[in-house]
């Protein structure tokens, strides 16, 4: 008979089978988690994307009416611009002149409180993505390709273009035309 407290042979392993069953749970636990991990980021993600999401839509909700509300602002200008010089001395002419500064400060107000800014490129180089090109001016005071006149006000709201300015160029001065010597 063998004694029970013997130690077992040295070529049994009875612990081999206990570290086969660990493996493929460790793996399980690695991958769930991984899963883990990665859907905590992807709510992280979200949250961030919903919030500037809520953000942009605070600050850009008002573009549509402000759109509409530029062309207000444009005839409160054109309304100034037409009053002739010479009325200046007509009392009631300087009356309606006084309400139409004072309505137009406070329309500009307004819409700088709503982050609404006026674009003046009035001798600044050509930009494509905040002014749109109406016309070439002949112009050798300014190189080519610089805003020499604004058409309409362009404008921003926050860090987005609102309205574009529309606006004159100049072609720029006379070229200087190389002679050929050579001949």
């Amino acid at each position: 008979m063998t004694d029970p407290q013997a130690e077992p042979p040295e070529d049994s392993a009875p612990e081999a089978a206990p570290v086969e069953t660990i493996d493929p749970m460790q793996l399980e636990i690695d991958q769930l988690k991984d899963q883990a991990l990665r859907a905590m980021a992807e709510a992280e993600n979200t949250r961030r994307r919903m919030q500037k999401e809520v953000e942009d839509s605070r600050k850009y909700a008002v573009s549509s009416f402000a759109k509409d509300m530029l062309a207000v602002a444009d005839n409160f200008r054109r309304a100034l611009d037409t009053i002739p010089k010479d009325a200046a001395g007509n009392e009631v002419v300087k009356n309606l002149v006084t309400g139409i500064e004072a309505t137009e400060r406070q329309l500009l107000a307004s819409f700088e409180r709503f982050g609404i800014k006026p674009i003046n490129p009035l001798g600044q180089p050509f930009d494509p993505h905040f002014h749109r090109v109406m016309m070439e001016q002949e112009d050798a005071t300014h190189p080519a390709g610089t805003v020499v006149m604004v058409m309409q006000t362009g404008y921003m709201i926050h860090d987005r273009l609102l309205r574009e300015a529309l606006v004159a160029v100049a072609k720029g001065g006379p070229v200087a035309h190389k002679v050929d010597t050579s001949a």
